[in-house]
């Protein structure tokens, strides 16, 4: 009893050296654990592990560190290219296209004037020339309506003045010339001039807020003029019975060589019109007793041929340069030579026959002019 009261004991106290020696700090058990050869093989050991186990995992992170290598991207498949549809290329026959005259910063008419800023050439009649600043101060449609209904009237007077000085009957003439505001006018002329007007005013009324859609030419007009406006054309009156108006074609190209025509026609009747009328209130005789317009003559022709002539050998030069002079057209030059060459021969018949006709003439000039003795 008392030896294995002894062996308890003795496995007490171990056990209490044991808590106590864990109880230590580290510090002391490394210490005492370095004394004895094994421990301290086996400390270092778990120092070599140690340091390898922080290298690893400084490596690590060095690797988490780097910015990851880029991948190798995939092949890039390129799409076609869309196929881009070309504009439709309008034909100006079919459409009127606007800016016809963009290109130029002069009017047609006077090069030496400045090109309105409203008139570019889009419109039938415009050739650029505004000198008063109309268009800048009042709409281009209404100008145009304007102007379209002064020129139709102007070409009805301008043929009906001198055919009424020509056939009319005397009672309706005042001293041979018509009647007018400035010729005066006697009580039966003026009934059938207020007559007239009256017709004339009632036909404005009743068309001045006239609609053009869904007429006709109101519609072909409106086609025409879509890539300029909405407005279709001035002066349309779905009025066209002979069929004149596709005579230089039936397109958009065509109506406005007509219309062009028309307002050309009717800007020379107004001034032809406004001549009449005071070439008699000043003379007092009548527009077809002195004028060669009036009267069977060659004159006329002969000048007519003349200046056609003249016009394709010469011209004038361009106005806006200094000096003006007169100058061979393009083939002037060339139609000289040409003429020169095809009557070389007639002019050298011609001089044969004249040549002694011409030396008779001298030899008796040369008598004449001899002094006498």
């Amino acid at each position: 009893k008392f030896v294995a009261s002894l062996q308890i004991l003795s496995l007490v106290v171990a056990n209490t050296n044991s808590v106590a020696a864990f109880m230590q700090p580290a510090a002391t058990r490394m210490t005492a654990m370095r004394r004895s050869p094994v421990m301290a093989a086996v400390a270092d050991s778990a120092e070599e592990a140690a340091v390898e186990d922080k290298k690893v995992s400084i490596e690590e992170d060095i690797v988490v560190k780097e910015e990851p290598k880029a991948e190798t991207p995939a092949p890039v498949v390129e799409e076609p290219a869309p196929v881009v549809e070309a504009a439709a290329v309008v034909d100006p026959r079919e459409k009127l296209e606007p800016g016809r005259f963009d290109s130029i910063d002069y009017s047609i008419t006077l090069p030496f004037l400045e090109k309105p800023k409203n008139l570019d050439g889009s419109h039938a009649g415009d050739f650029g020339f505004d000198p008063c600043g109309f268009t800048e101060d009042y709409d281009i449609y209404y100008m145009q309506e304007c102007e379209t209904r002064h020129a139709r009237l102007a070409m009805l007077a301008v043929v009906g003045w001198p055919l009424s000085e020509l056939v009319g009957p005397n009672f309706m003439l005042q001293n041979g010339c018509a009647p007018s505001v400035l010729n005066g006018m006697n009580p039966i002329a003026f009934l059938a001039i207020a007559g007239a007007f009256s017709a004339f005013g009632y036909l404005e009324y009743m068309t001045s807020l006239r609609q053009t859609a869904g007429t006709e030419l109101g519609d072909k007009h409106m086609s025409d003029m879509s890539n300029i406006w909405k407005y279709g054309v001035a002066g349309d009156y779905n009025f066209d019975p002979a069929k004149f108006y596709s005579l230089l074609g039936d397109d958009a190209s065509g109506r406005k060589g007509l219309r062009t025509l028309e307002v050309t026609q009717g800007r020379y009747a107004m001034l032809g019109i406004t001549y009449f009328a005071a070439y008699e209130a000043l003379t007092g005789s009548p527009i077809v007793k002195d004028s060669m317009f009036f009267h069977p003559n060659l004159t006329l022709p002969f000048l007519a041929i003349a200046y056609f002539a003249w016009s394709q050998i010469y011209e004038v030069s361009d106005l806006r340069e200094y000096p003006i002079k007169i100058q061979y057209t393009k083939d002037g030059k060339e139609m000289l030579r040409m003429f020169d060459r095809s009557t070389a021969g007639i002019k050298k018949d011609v001089n044969e026959k004249l040549q002694p006709y011409a030396d008779q003439a001298g030899e008796a000039l040369a008598k004449m002019m001899a002094p006498k003795n």
